[in-house]
């Protein structure tokens, strides 16, 4: 069953109910909602706008500034509260291709909430490096060239940097300028501007109209493969310093979360602390292990509650090669968006166009490791549920940008300025980054724009992710009405009968001992978009089904439930406009025809736009290079000769835009904006 609504200036179209439910009640594990505020674990007035039945909340979590190693050798000057000022809405300068601060950059629509992750390792010795030249450890040899505004040898600074934190082959080492200078009390004085940041924009008044998290990332990545993480706190109790691979060791993400387990939730000292994996398509297969001991399966449960599906570096949902018509455990044509060739960050290291190492060539699909891509991570985890009793991959979904360039949540195709500084700064960006991406946004489902009601929404898994766009998105499970979508208290209901996403769901039987079949309800509404820049019609709702059988064998399945894949919508070969009509809402009720009450499994859905022009397409069409056109490589050489000429570009600059994605795997002109809900994972079993 769905409903369908049309563009907001045309009359309403009107879908048929198109599958039959049950109004059968199942055993949920989410409560119905607490109708009073969070209990804060903070001094602030409580918010005036408060919703009992929740609200979307948009945000970024994972935003580097200049006090990140990569960040100030990319010759980005900004510091952490002007990521805070910029994620407000106020306009910030950044780094052009010469290193020059001449760049503009301003959201359209401000965020709800926001977390400064600079990378924990080298805070100190970037302190050291970059701020105090009466210092002896400011003039050590690698700190110069740090400071360097020669682009070889920032790069060469960033490789050195790199080899400290054990992120090549050798384990991690400390600056011989910490021998110079105090890189203690660095790391202290940069991590007190963090958390000052914090404070300082942090709206605790009732109007409650922008939320910080205290946040750093820890950035494993032995022999560049990712297994960076970033670290959350619920309030501005945090550890004295922040917990790095120093620390840890690297390849040794466990002992994070035991580190935060005694120096944060140990201490009783109100500290609270999550743990969100990167994006994992480049770990190279090492994010999701199988948990080694009962311990580490207990603290990826209790840490690591959501993951990034999207970010610059690519998104991680699941992985198809159109070329070979072969996917990574799936048939999913879909999942061909935004992946990235290769399997671990050496995929960043081009130079004038061209790639300086042989670790970022492709990697076929029989290489790739499977748990770099999320969906195995969950089928995974259902199979292992199955052997040992515990899935260790219960996980929701967020998106965030991972910039570089303190400008959180800028994600907007058309406006896109790159994400580090000025190696994808203006022609940089195509020529050296033209599969990195924009990112996404973490979208929480919260009563209030506070701390604690964010960190519970993302303890509880009710979130989603976009791939950079605004749609409302819910999704229920349970005992759904066939006529919520026309229901004006339909979200009430919900919630009162179902669970949202992020929640489990468990079997019940009826009064003659039969198995229930659950319903889902999926809602969705399109970008409302802002003044001049209207957001694209939805296309159509989907829901991603993945179980295990009784064999232990894992499987998955993607149903359309609602929408029209062949709407004929388009986008101007000449001018990128979007062309044909979709859907301004989006409503169904859903029944698995194929479930099995025996079967343990997840859903999650996943909403398509319309179609529109990637970035790259857009900056290409700017430079007067059109990669629709036929003459695409005469124009390129003319652009090409313009840069080397007018700013001093160096090699191929725009011949990337001609690309023919009929020969690339995962590569096209035109994409379609997404969302992934967190799933909603079905027990076999009565809730106990």
């Amino acid at each position: 069953m769905y409903l369908a609504h049309g563009r907001g200036h045309t009359p309403f179209r009107l879908a048929i109910f198109v599958c039959a439910l049950t109004s059968s009640s199942l055993s949920l594990s989410t409560e119905i909602p607490n109708r009073q505020p969070p209990a804060y674990s903070e001094d602030r007035a409580p918010c005036s706008n408060f919703q009992i039945n929740k609200q979307p909340l948009f945000g970024d979590l994972h935003i580097h500034t200049q006090l990140s190693f990569d960040a100030y050798i990319s010759s980005q000057r900004n510091r952490p509260a002007d990521a805070y000022r910029y994620a407000k809405g106020e306009a910030i300068t950044l780094p052009d291709a010469a290193g020059e601060q001449t760049i503009i950059s301003q959201l359209r629509r401000p965020l709800d909430f926001a977390a400064v992750t600079d990378h924990a390792e080298f805070l100190g010795q970037i302190n050291v490096c970059t701020e105090d030249s009466s210092q002896a450890g400011y003039w050590w040899p690698h700190c110069v060239m740090t400071r360097s505004s020669n682009l070889w040898v920032q790069l060469i600074a960033a490789n050195w940097w790199s080899r400290l934190g054990g992120q090549l082959e050798d384990s991690t080492e400390k600056s011989f300028a910490c021998q110079l200078s105090d890189c203690t009390a660095g790391n202290s004085a940069f991590w007190e501007e963090t958390q000052k940041a914090a404070e300082d924009h942090y709206d605790r008044s009732s109007d409650c109209a922008f939320t910080t998290l205290v946040g750093y990332e820890y950035t494993d990545a032995p022999q560049q493969n990712n297994m960076h993480r970033n670290v959350i706190f619920r309030n501005a109790n945090v550890t004295q310093m922040p917990i790095s691979t120093y620390d840890t060791g690297r390849g040794n993400f466990p002992k994070l979360w035991r580190l935060l387990r005694e120096q944060c939730l140990d201490t009783g000292k109100g500290c609270d602390v999550m743990s969100i994996p990167h994006n994992p398509n480049l770990a190279g297969g090492l994010m999701f292990r199988d948990p080694l001991n009962p311990e580490e399966l207990q603290d990826r449960l209790a840490f690591e509650s959501v993951v990034e599906i999207t970010q610059h570096k690519g998104s991680s949902e699941c992985r198809f090669d159109r070329l070979r018509g072969l996917g990574l455990g799936t048939e999913d044509e879909l999942c061909d968006f935004e992946q990235v060739v290769a399997d671990n960050l050496t995929m960043l290291g081009s130079v004038h166009g061209i790639v300086r190492t042989s670790r970022a060539d492709a990697v076929a699909l029989e290489d790739f490791g499977s748990r770099n891509m999320l969906r195995n991570t969950l089928k995974d985890g259902l199979a292992l549920a199955q052997k040992t009793g515990t899935n260790p991959f219960v996980m929701g979904f967020i998106g965030s940008t991972d910039t570089h360039n303190a400008t959180a949540g800028a994600t907007d195709e058309d406006s896109y300025v790159g994400h580090i500084g000025r190696r994808d700064a203006q022609y940089r960006n195509v020529q050296d980054h033209f599969f990195s991406n924009p990112g996404g946004h973490a979208v929480v489902w919260a009563t209030e724009n506070s701390r604690d009601a964010i960190f519970d929404a993302i303890r509880r898994k009710e979130t989603y992710a976009t791939s950079g766009s605004r749609p409302i998105v819910r999704f229920f499970a349970g005992q759904v009405s066939p006529a919520s979508c026309n229901d004006p208290e339909m979200i009430a209901a919900a919630y009162a009968k179902g669970v949202p996403m992020g929640g489990n769901l468990y079997q019940q039987f009826d009064a003659q001992n039969q198995p229930m079949k659950p319903s889902f309800l999926l809602s969705a509404q399109k970008d409302p978009g802002s003044s001049g820049y209207p957001g694209l019609d939805l296309q159509r709702l989907q829901i991603v089904k993945g179980w295990v059988d009784k064999f232990g064998e894992t499987h998955e399945r993607v149903f359309d439930v609602a929408g029209d894949p062949n709407n004929g919508a388009t986008v101007d070969a000449a001018d990128c406009s979007p062309a044909g009509q979709g859907y301004s809402q989006l409503c169904t009720v859903w029944q698995d025809p194929d479930f099995d009450a025996q079967q343990h499994a997840f859903y999650y859905a996943r909403v398509l736009e319309n179609p529109s022009c990637r970035w790259s397409t857009r900056q290409c069409q700017n430079a007067g290079v059109n990669p629709f056109a036929s003459a695409c490589r005469t124009q390129a050489a003319v652009a090409t000769q313009s840069a080397i000429t007018l700013l001093g570009a160096e090699g191929d600059v725009y011949g990337k835009c001609c690309i023919d994605p009929a020969a690339e795997p995962f590569y096209s002109p035109v994409i379609q904006e997404r969302a992934w809900t967190s799933p909603i994972w079905y027990q076999p079993s009565a809730r106990n």
